[in-house]
């Protein structure tokens, strides 16, 4: 009996003999039987699973790091700024690539995992974001900083108010990561300008909480 079992990429001898097409697994062992999703032909192909490596992986979050194993396929293409899950004991969490190291001191922006000796990552899925609010008087004496927790994809957009955990302001400016990917600007300070929090070094923003802040 015939039971379906997965999908895989191979090139199918009566519609696309040159390039892969998504065919079903319809039986495996030996010599597998599978099915051309595109043109329906049935054929006996050979899989062979994927050589796996496994990569040392440092996440970095809120000033600490933690370091987990993944499994990867060997060829598999690992590059900065990239992200990917990592499953640790401690939590399930989205990051980010932010160095690939091959060798002693030696660094690459893109390498297939079997050349990775370790992937520097940061983690984004929750992130801590600075700010610097001001009173309504805006000058530095009257400016207090706050470090705001939210989730990665959170968006400060120039000219909108946020109301995050009781503190309330005008987003202002907003400074971004080097590392992540390319805005406009390095500060972003027009209306309408958005940045995700994953991507944000720190937000300026005018003081509007209910509770005036004052040094006295």
């Amino acid at each position: 009996m015939s039971e379906h079992t997965g999908r895989v990429a191979l090139a199918c001898p009566s519609c696309s003999p040159d390039a892969a097409t998504p065919h079903e697994i319809l039986k495996e062992g030996g010599l597998s039987t599978v099915r051309c999703a595109d043109c329906g032909h049935v054929h006996k192909e050979e899989l062979t699973e994927p050589e796996t490596v496994d990569l040392d992986v440092v996440v970095s979050q809120d000033g600490e790091s933690l370091t987990a194993t993944v499994e990867a396929d060997a060829e598999e293409s690992i590059a900065v700024d990239e992200e990917f899950i990592v499953d640790t004991p401690e939590a399930i969490m989205q990051v980010r690539v932010t160095s690939i190291e091959i060798g002693p001191e030696m660094r690459a922006e893109r390498a297939s995992a079997s050349e990775v000796e370790t992937v520097w990552t940061r983690a984004v899925d929750n992130v801590t974001v600075n700010a610097t609010l001001h009173t309504e008087g805006g000058d530095d004496d009257g400016s207090r900083s706050e470090r705001l927790q939210v989730p990665g994809d959170f968006e400060f957009v120039v000219g909108e108010t946020v109301d995050l955990a009781g503190e309330e302001f005008e987003v202002r400016g907003i400074v971004v990561r080097e590392d992540g990917p390319e805005y406009r600007h390095g500060k972003l300070d027009h209306d309408g300008d958005m940045a995700f929090a994953k991507d944000v070094k720190r937000v300026y923003g005018r003081d509007e909480s209910s509770q005036a802040w004052s040094p006295w």
